[in-house]
């Protein structure tokens, strides 16, 4: 199977690379991006594909669950995601902060399996720990597919709130130089529900 991997490098030097030789010659002293993406790990789910944006627009975190850990003083543990989100707000200075949750989220699936099942994974066990306050607000629901439709969606507004615990986010989000923005992709019909903070409700974009 790596095989593909080093075949896709050759093609994409040979097609994309060509179609868009001058962008990645504009790039090479440094970027710009106009957008912090923070999304799932998820191989199905493609930031540059749902967005339709090219090389040097979009800043990219993923993780499982595409959470964003609420800002805590340093304690002397890494951190990844908040390092980049510190990287993208301070220095990068980008507009706009999109938080993308999707269907069918293996992440949050994995909140409602029997703690026997994730013993084999002691680190994603810990890492979900940051969003079981999500799993109490949805674990009344008997249906399985109604309740992963509403955690789906609560984690995206969960992770825009904790982006609004950091100091840095929140002076710029009320000085209006950054927007917090909160997508919901359907993986199998490609359509993106946008989060409508004053109606509090996800709404098809279209």
């Amino acid at each position: 199977m790596s095989e593909k991997l080093f075949k896709g490098v050759l093609n994409f030097k040979k097609e994309d690379f060509e179609a868009h030789k001058d962008l990645f010659q504009e790039l090479k002293e440094g970027q710009q991006p106009h957008t912090f993406y923070v999304g799932c790990s998820d191989s199905r789910i493609v930031p540059n594909l749902i967005t339709k944006t090219m090389p040097g627009e979009v800043f990219v975190v993923r993780n499982i669950a595409n959470i964003v850990p609420p800002f805590e003083i340093n304690d002397g543990t890494y951190k990844c995601t908040a390092s980049i989100l510190e990287y993208a707000v301070k220095y990068l200075e980008v507009e706009n902060i999109l938080v993308c949750g999707h269907s069918n989220c293996g992440g949050l699936k994995a909140l409602f399996y029997p703690a026997e099942k994730l013993e084999k994974l002691p680190m994603v066990k810990k890492w979900l720990e940051i969003i079981d306050d999500v799993k109490k607000a949805v674990i009344h629901i008997q249906d399985p597919k109604l309740r992963e439709w509403e955690v789906e969606q609560l984690n995206v507004v969960k992770q825009l709130d904790n982006l609004m615990t950091y100091p840095f986010v929140k002076e710029r989000v009320q000085e209006g130089k950054l927007n917090l923005i909160g997508w919901y992709y359907i993986i199998e019909t490609g359509e993106v529900y946008n989060y409508n903070k004053e109606k509090n409700i996800f709404e098809l974009i279209n």
